[in-house]
């Protein structure tokens, strides 16, 4: 980021998104975590970070004779391109690929503008497996996959997360281990 004084989506998109500022309870549907987040808007914001502006709820998109509706449009200042962000109260699924993939070329042909960057996807989800998310290539598709958690974790669970994230970011960049 130095080098190039300009922000990446990898440096945009975390994981995961601590969502206990919603109040949700044991189980839920995915309109509920949705109406739970656009009630708490600004928190959810700032929990996404510096540069998202919202844009949209239930994007509508027809294609061909169907509808379709994405569930929150953002856009990123920064970035400046559209944020696709498509909630799951389940584990990510291969298909979801798919889906966001529809919603992201449907973006780039009736909802960008000539001068921003084509739209990137967020798959907000309440797990996910590393190993399915690698097979699928995702970043080839400007999709991010993210979990999120409705409540805290404990300490102990919290700290062995930040390790755990600490090690792969280190694995990634060739650091070796303290």
């Amino acid at each position: 980021m130095r080098e190039e004084d300009k922000v990446t989506p990898d440096l945009v998109f975390r994981d995961p998104y601590i969502l206990d500022f919603l109040g949700l309870k044991d189980s839920y549907a995915e309109k509920d975590l949705e109406a739970a987040i656009l009630r708490e808007i600004e928190s959810f914001i700032l929990e996404l970070g510096v540069g998202f502006c919202f844009v949209a709820r239930q994007q509508r998109m027809q294609i061909d004779d169907r509808d379709y509706y994405l569930d929150l449009l953002f856009y990123h200042r920064k970035l400046r391109r559209l944020i696709a962000i498509d909630l799951k109260i389940g584990q990510f699924e291969a298909a979801d690929k798919g889906q966001m993939e529809l919603y992201l070329g449907w973006l780039k042909r009736h909802a960008g503008e000539p001068d921003e960057a084509e739209p990137l996807g967020m798959i907000l989800c309440a797990g996910k497996s590393t190993e399915h998310i690698a097979f699928l290539e995702l970043q080839k598709s400007g999709i991010h996959v993210a979990s999120y958690w409705t409540d805290l974790l404990p300490k102990r669970e919290l700290e062995r997360k930040l390790h755990e994230a600490v090690r792969l970011a280190r694995a990634r960049l060739g650091v070796a281990e303290d």
